[in-house]
């Protein structure tokens, strides 16, 4: 399974944002590599929270489905403060 975390560029911070994840669940890209599949979704589901489309930026990785990650393949995309939850729940 592939996830594109999507960041925004913020200048006055100078570094990015984390908006939220986006699960990727099919394995055919329909011909566009990784980064170009994760900028168009990232535009589609955050594109009304920020300012400028243009200044999204998407990192993505693969991440292997344990037993502890099944419902990740029934959600499309998490928000930031899940995933903020997600992280305090597994440390």
């Amino acid at each position: 399974m592939l996830i594109y975390k999507v960041y925004y560029k913020n200048y006055k911070l100078k570094k990015g944002e984390l908006l939220g994840v986006l699960i990727e669940r099919r394995k055919d890209l329909r011909g566009h590599n990784q980064i170009e599949s994760g900028l168009k979704w990232a535009r589609l589901v955050f594109g009304n929270k920020v300012d400028n489309v243009k200044e999204l930026l998407v990192v993505p990785k693969e991440l292997r489905i344990g037993l502890k990650t099944p419902w990740l393949i029934e959600r499309g995309f998490i928000t930031k403060e899940e995933l903020l939850e997600i992280n305090k729940l597994t440390r």
